[in-house]
């Protein structure tokens, strides 16, 4: 898990949040008599651009499509779609708050090892510190716009709906702080184990190989020094082990051959 990832996650939540946010303030603004609401564009419009200020194609373009929105939104009001985006939001909520605490988590862990670790990473010291430091004010100023957007700038039930998510979020939100933690404590523990075992394993192979070149050295050794010896010493044999004087004797003597 890279906290910048988990950052990039939490902030994409947001904005999904703050989408969801104005769409379903627009669609409960645009609810009830659709009627009403167009005739009051109708007179802002004919208000802005009198007869003798007509207004211009673009204009009138853009005028047309903003009714032609607050239709759509009274529909989708009418069909309960702002239901659906209700349940988006507070699950896009519950993403933003998992990323959340799971990128302080990781956080937290890092500059806890940092107290007892070496670090051995490209990036400096100083460069790893100013990036949690901006992430963490960035992650408490995002946490700052998102409740000043759902409780103070949106329909009440959202504000309604935060605090709810907030509340079980934090709870559940220090459970898996500690939990996230201790698996990168252990995950951390198993890749030191496992690098040291790759160490022992390269260590071990480097003297195996060394025990066979060795090996080969002495073999190759002996072998020349038999051949040596069966060049200048030919009456001790050919053997890897010369004769003896006893066996020179038996062999020097003459054969006796006894027929079947």
């Amino acid at each position: 898990m890279d906290p910048l990832t988990l950052f990039a996650l939490a902030n994409g939540a947001v904005s999904a949040v703050k989408a969801g946010c104005k769409l379903y303030k627009d669609i409960k603004g645009a609810a009830g008599e659709v009627k009403e609401v167009l005739k009051d564009l109708d007179d802002q419009f004919h208000k802005l651009h009198p007869p003798e200020k007509p207004a211009t194609n673009e204009q009138k373009r853009q005028f047309l499509e903003e009714k032609e929105r607050v239709k759509e939104l009274n529909k989708k009001a009418n069909e309960g779609q702002h239901t659906g985006i209700y349940q988006e939001i507070g699950d896009k909520l519950g993403e933003y708050y998992d990323n959340f605490y799971k990128c302080l988590a990781i956080m937290e862990e890092e500059e806890r090892r940092a107290e007892t670790e070496v670090y051995t990473g490209d990036a400096s010291l100083g460069k790893r510190a100013l990036q949690r430091v901006l992430m963490r004010k960035q992650l408490e100023q995002m946490s700052v716009d998102l409740r000043e957007l759902m409780v103070y700038q949106s329909p009440p039930e959202l504000g309604a709906l935060y605090t709810e998510v907030e509340a079980m979020m934090k709870k559940m939100g220090a459970t898996q702080s500690v939990l996230i933690q201790q698996k990168m404590q252990n995950d951390h523990i198993r890749k030191v184990k496992r690098r040291k075992r790759i160490e022992q394993l390269w260590i071990e192979a480097v003297w195996g190989v060394g025990a066979v070149i060795l090996a080969a050295a002495i073999g190759l050794s002996l072998a020349l020094v038999v051949e040596d010896r069966i060049r200048k010493y030919p009456h001790l044999g050919d053997g890897w082990i010369p004769k003896t004087e006893e066996e020179r004797r038996l062999e020097a003597l003459p054969k006796k051959y006894v027929g079947r």
